[in-house]
């Protein structure tokens, strides 16, 4: 599996970041805007194996290859709303077609429920767009990071109704945009 671009996708990704968002809820036809920091610092292999314990997930032999992330964020909304968090998570590729691998992303912690989680994620390394997409009880997030340059990201969140088993993503709640800036 060749594995670099993504590699580099995340080397580039640690760091400090600073985001500018604007949010639209469509459910109540609001906008608002916020500014999110982040600060993102590599696991170490018993990092990333917490990670998998806490996901009940198979161990794995080549935890030093994986992608993982302590996550930190602090997020003021343009009413004042505050969000700090703090979580861990890595990548587990799991098949490459072309350009595009595709995998397991697991957080001990997820940002709508406060749970460990696995999702998916897919990452295309001709445009260093990584999607995640991660079923929770009651809606399904689609998050996607697209790596402009090493300094500057496009982030786009799609949050979805869930919909009954078998049916495609239909009913979109809330959208975000934000572009991400290395400081």
């Amino acid at each position: 599996m060749n594995t670099s671009v993504f590699e580099q996708f995340f080397a580039d990704c640690v760091g400090n970041w600073q985001s500018d968002r604007t949010y639209h809820y469509l459910t109540h036809k609001e906008i608002e805007r916020s500014q999110t920091t982040f600060e993102v610092q590599p696991l170490n292999n018993e990092q990333k194996s917490k990670v998998l314990a806490d996901n009940a997930y198979d161990k794995l032999d080549n935890l030093e290859q994986l992608p993982g992330f302590n996550l930190g964020f602090y997020t003021i909304s343009e009413k004042g709303e505050e969000v700090r968090q703090n979580l861990n998570l890595m990548f587990v590729p799991k098949s490459e077609e072309g350009e595009i691998l595709e995998g397991d992303y697991l957080r001990d912690r997820a940002y709508e429920e406060a749970r460990p989680i696995i999702s998916h994620f897919r990452f295309d390394s001709s445009t260093r767009e990584l999607l995640m997409t991660t079923n929770y009880t009651r809606v399904v997030s689609v998050d996607s990071i697209t790596l402009t340059n090493p300094k500057m990201r496009i982030r786009k969140i799609l949050n979805y109704a869930k919909p009954l088993a078998g049916q495609p993503l239909e009913n979109v709640l809330l959208v975000g945009f934000g572009v991400e800036q290395k400081t």
